[in-house]
């Protein structure tokens, strides 16, 4: 949909909450008027405080459906904030209606006049004479600045409605406090059970690999010292130096793990690298960040693409993946898509880990993986620019597993 395409549908969907909102005016009044005061009796007390919250309700879906409203703090008033609410909102919706309704006779009185015009008859009546350039040229142009004045009156009320919902079915202070407290805790028991999860990995990769290797490493270098004959020992010892070496690549691939070296050296952009070059599919990079950000970022980015990453080679079965790393306005963005098999479970240890890291840094995280594929996973972490700290331009595509590097993995876009 294009620009224009987008704010006509804007201008008639915001026009006609305008034009809801008017008629509702009505019964709020009747409500604030009548109704509230009943409240005296207390049978009927409460079926009228669920009734002013059913308006308030209904006034919170047009904003939300008509005016592009952002409700997600939206809070269930109490009654008495709810009385405010509809007090100033029925004052807004009266001006509104009064607006609506010069609206209405304006352009009812411009087509009466059109059509004389275009009768030949006189604008406006009178008489026969008929209508001189000059009298039309001054009606046209009160006729556009009422219809200025029209519009701006409109954008006015729209703005009005908004404020008022912000104020009064927004959260108190003391709720954003305690919603705060609340994701804080549950942010913090997420981080220490992730914690807890790369350690038991981390001990799980040493028993099942190294330790695996140096054991298998022991027992060749013991039947080399008990054979007798030369040809047999080289060849032990071969075998024995061929599984030390493979035991110092698993221990690497743990340390790069826990934490690579390279994010601290060279940054974010030589860590993903690095990723790339390890993954046994090809692996499209592409780095747009100008400048370092600050480590705390840097390492949440980092994990999140490389546990994606580790997550699709494992689970998906992908041909390819491309990792993004783009900055829009104060956040970085992370993004890993693969074109593995899809119906990736967001519940599981890996990605559920990864979503208290990008919490604890007060990021969003997002998973979109339907059976059949693609998966898109995507980390948005606040992040202030900040002045360059070294050449970190647009990266290049890498491909893993030592193959030449491509331009782009089979059947995915960045």
């Amino acid at each position: 949909m294009s620009s224009n395409a987008h704010l006509a549908r804007r201008a008639v969907l915001g026009v006609a909450g305008l034009v809801l909102g008017s008629m509702m005016t009505f019964a709020e009044l009747v409500f604030l008027v009548v109704l509230r005061c009943a409240r005296v009796i207390p049978v009927a007390r409460p079926r009228i405080d669920a009734l002013g919250r059913k308006l308030v309700d209904l006034n919170r879906r047009r904003l939300v459906w008509f005016l592009n409203f952002d409700d997600h703090l939206y809070v269930v008033p109490d009654p008495r904030r709810a009385d405010s609410y509809l007090i100033r909102r029925s004052g807004v919706g009266t001006i509104g209606f009064g607006i609506l309704f010069l609206v209405i006779l304006g352009a009812t009185s411009a087509l009466i006049m059109l059509w004389q015009l275009v009768l030949g008859r006189p604008m406006g009546g009178g008489d026969d004479r008929g209508n001189t350039w000059g009298e039309v040229v001054l009606f046209a142009v009160v006729g556009l600045l009422l219809l200025f004045v029209a519009v701006w009156g409109l954008i006015g009320i729209a703005v009005l409605e908004r404020a008022v919902a912000d104020r009064y079915l927004g959260p108190s202070e003391e709720e954003l406090l305690r919603r705060r407290v609340s994701e804080l805790a549950t942010t913090r028991a997420g981080v220490v059970e992730a914690v807890n999860d790369e350690r038991r990995r981390i001990e799980r990769d040493l028993h099942d690999g190294v330790q695996q290797r140096l054991v298998a490493l022991g027992m060749l270098l013991g039947r080399a010292l008990r054979a007798r004959d030369l040809v047999h020992t080289t060849k032990l010892l071969e075998q024995a130096h061929e599984e030390s070496q493979q035991a110092l690549n698993d221990l690497r691939d743990v340390t790069w793990r826990v934490y690579p070296a390279a994010l601290d050296k060279d940054g974010l952009h030589a860590a993903l690298e690095g990723v790339a070059d390890r993954a046994s599919v090809p692996v499209g990079l592409r780095y747009e960040l100008t400048s370092r950000p600050n480590l705390a970022t840097e390492t949440v980015a980092y994990f999140v693409a490389s546990e994606a990453v580790t997550n699709a080679l494992k689970h998906g079965d992908p041909g390819g993946i491309v990792i993004a790393v783009t900055r829009e306005g104060d956040e970085i963005v992370v993004t890993v898509r693969d074109d593995g098999r899809g119906g990736a479970d967001v519940t599981g240890s890996g990605l559920s880990g990864l979503a208290s890291r990008v919490a604890a840094a007060d990021g969003a995280f997002r998973v979109t993986s339907p059976p059949g594929g693609p998966t898109t996973v995507t980390a948005r972490l606040p992040a202030p620019p900040e002045p360059s700290k070294g050449d970190h331009g647009l990266g290049e595509l890498r491909s893993g597993a030592g193959t030449p590097s491509v331009s782009s993995p089979v059947g995915l876009e960045v």
